[in-house]
């Protein structure tokens, strides 16, 4: 059986892992390929961006582990309801640690993040999954404290849990549950596309077919789900 799915919740950092400390858009810039279009994006989606809070061991007392020297938590206030995916990879590519981000808009909140880790082929450069989110909540909602870790490994494995929709299943880990949900996804775009395909079609024999496909595709969903 899988685990429950754990309500939406914003965390409280601790204060002694306050940063506060202001990032120029600029100085994203010079960590990686931003184009114009790029740059528009965070003059017209962004309007700051802190470094909010540095989760490391000699801020709250964690040991580091593996791929996970250091957390950093980022603000970011939006001028724009809505925030480009591509704003968070070009701040995620100019700092190589795990990210977790605080987005801010009229007084909501939600947290995301992606899971990022070194590359089995080049450990000087990181892969990003998908991103996952909380959904938007008010603001000033009490905070619940950061999950109980043994080390910072395990609590950005246990923040991104939180952020992850599907509930892991008994001991999948984190990699595995992250590649079943991007799996889900994908296998989601599947169905959509076939659903367009089977309402465009006219001729019996291709409908029939079209059927087929779609209640496997249904079933392979639904597996992957459980």
């Amino acid at each position: 059986m899988s685990q429950a799915a754990i309500p939406p919740a914003l965390f409280s950092f601790p204060n002694q892992a306050l940063v506060s400390r202001v990032v120029p858009k600029s100085k994203i810039y010079e960590h990686g390929p931003v184009n114009t279009a790029l740059r528009d994006k965070f003059v017209r989606q962004v309007e700051q961006i802190t470094w909010a809070y540095k989760l490391a061991p000699e801020t709250i007392n964690l040991p580091a582990r593996g791929s996970v020297p250091e957390i950093q938590v980022f603000e970011i206030t939006q001028k724009t309801a809505e925030l480009d995916e591509e704003v968070l990879r070009a701040i995620d590519r100019a700092i190589s640690l795990p990210i977790i981000f605080e987005l801010h808009y009229e007084q909501r909140t939600r947290m995301v993040a992606a899971f990022k880790r070194p590359s089995e082929a080049d450990a000087s450069r990181w892969v990003l999954s998908d991103y996952f989110a909380t959904t938007w909540l008010p603001s000033d909602i009490e905070r619940t404290s950061m999950p109980l870790a043994l080390d910072l490994g395990g609590l950005y494995e246990q923040v991104l849990q939180r952020l992850i929709p599907t509930p892991a299943r008994p001991q999948e880990g984190l990699s595995d549950l992250v590649a079943r949900v991007e799996l889900i996804a994908a296998k989601q775009r599947e169905v959509e596309k076939t659903a367009s395909k089977l309402a465009k079609e006219r001729q019996f024999n291709r409908k029939v077919e079209i059927n087929a496909t779609m209640r496997q595709l249904k079933t392979e969903l639904e597996q992957l789900s459980r």
